[in-house]
């Protein structure tokens, strides 16, 4: 039996049209939440004291940082302003999306 590297098996499922469109909307949400996670650790803070900074519950950091909701514009930019960044946008076509 051989083993496929994630990168494989990612390449071979986004074959797929309809994993490839669940995948690729997905990506906005997880690019977010990395980026916070490396943030807030970097400032060293707990999602408790990044939440008292936003003035927000942990709960609500938690779900941003698990991508498990769709934050508003508004409460990204509290979180960034309390990390001491700033938030940046890029649109770009998706075929280049895929490609890079």
């Amino acid at each position: 039996m051989t083993t496929k590297s994630y990168r494989e098996f990612l390449k071979e499922q986004l074959r797929d049209p309809e994993f490839a469109a669940a995948y690729y909307e997905l990506v906005p949400e997880f690019q977010v939440a990395r980026e916070v996670i490396r943030l807030r650790l970097e400032k060293g803070l707990t999602q408790k004291e990044l939440a008292e900074l936003v003035g927000t519950k942990q709960s609500g950091i938690s779900r941003l940082e698990n991508a498990s909701t769709k934050p508003s514009l508004s409460f990204l930019q509290k979180v960034a302003g309390a990390l001491g960044a700033r938030i940046e946008i890029h649109l770009r076509s998706i075929e280049s999306a895929k490609g890079g």
